[in-house]
């Protein structure tokens, strides 16, 4: 009991935090919101006015108050960009956003585990030097420009993959948005054209953050996994005859599955949080794209409102990792 009531203060404290870091970045930004809603010739009454009805005039405490007291009823305002809601606007974009970070996430987990596996069973041979060299540029590479490099040999010079958004022009209009997740719109739709043009658009932007995450899950792989090949457990295992493929795979495997799943549970966080560039880059109308536009057309109750279901989302994800810790592993309970 006291262990929830530590966790519900936590996340609550967490959230006030993230509310208040937002809505004073939002704040103190050298933008005028006023502006960008009356334009830059209206007259001073004009602009007097609104400023109070968008309630900047007041202190900034007592903005933030107002600002609390909306988020907690599940009022993001409005947006002054679409004229929308931003909640709506977010359930809109969200379902991209999620799609391009798992799909990301799993190329990650495909490639990146059992390449940090061989890294460290082949510790300091050509194809652990070769893995840790990839990884390295992995990190070391802006992910706009390998974006921007994918783009220009598949899609310009090479014409194996189609370009920049979700599906090609012609198939826009022909899709139900039921989950907003194209893969699985497409799929509703029984058209398997359009569900295989769905999938040609993800390769390259899924692969771009796919090499990203694999890039820091085959690290920490290798990490993990030579801290496991040290233990005398395995080399009592060796010694009693026991093929390495059974040591490497079930024995020292299954002791770096919990700390692993932390490893990949962030990487899935930081790709929900930091796709933005990549988004933009292939014009996926994901959460990262709409904060993006949002920050440029000044508007900052959107880019608050995408930045608070980003550390929302990050939030939940950490606390569904924690349950699944202690699920996994008995000594955590």
């Amino acid at each position: 009991m006291k262990a929830s009531i530590r966790v519900i203060i936590s996340v609550a404290s967490t959230l006030l935090g993230l509310l208040l870091i937002t809505f004073v970045i939002g704040r103190v930004l050298p933008v005028d919101p006023v502006l960008a809603v009356v334009g830059d010739h209206a007259s001073a009454e004009v602009y007097a006015r609104t400023r109070q009805e968008m309630g900047i005039d007041l202190p900034i405490y007592q903005q933030f108050w107002i600002y609390l007291s909306h988020v907690l009823r599940g009022d993001l305002g409005m947006s002054l960009r679409t004229s929308h809601p931003v909640l709506d606007d977010i359930r809109q974009v969200f379902p991209a956003t999620l799609e391009l970070a798992t799909a990301g996430t799993l190329i990650g987990i495909i490639i990146g585990v059992p390449a940090g596996v061989w890294a460290a069973v082949r510790k300091d041979r050509w194809q652990d030097h070769l893995i840790r060299f990839v990884g390295l540029f992995g990190y070391s590479v802006p992910i706009f420009w390998l974006g921007l490099m994918g783009l220009l040999l598949f899609y310009a010079k090479l014409s194996w993959l189609p370009g920049p958004g979700r599906l090609d022009f012609g198939y826009e209009d022909s899709v139900d948005s039921v989950t907003g997740i194209m893969l699985i719109d497409t799929w509703l739709s029984g058209d398997m054209d359009m569900f295989v043009n769905a999938i040609m658009h993800l390769i390259l932007p899924a692969s771009i953050l796919g090499y990203f995450s694999l890039a820091y899950i085959s690290r920490m792989t290798r990490s993990l996994m030579l801290g496991q090949l040290r233990q005398e457990y395995i080399l009592t295992a060796r010694v009693k005859g026991v093929p390495e493929r059974i040591i490497i795979w079930r024995h020292a495997m299954g002791n770096i599955l919990v700390p692993l799943l932390t490893v990949i549970v962030l990487s899935y966080a930081s790709l929900l949080e930091g796709s933005v560039l990549t988004e933009t880059v292939f014009v996926w109308h994901g959460l990262g794209l709409y904060i993006t536009d949002s920050l440029f057309s000044v508007d900052m109750t959107a880019v608050m409102g995408g930045t608070l279901v980003i550390g929302c989302a990050f939030i939940l994800i950490n606390m569904l990792t924690d349950v699944a810790y202690r699920v996994l592993d008995p000594r955590a309970r």
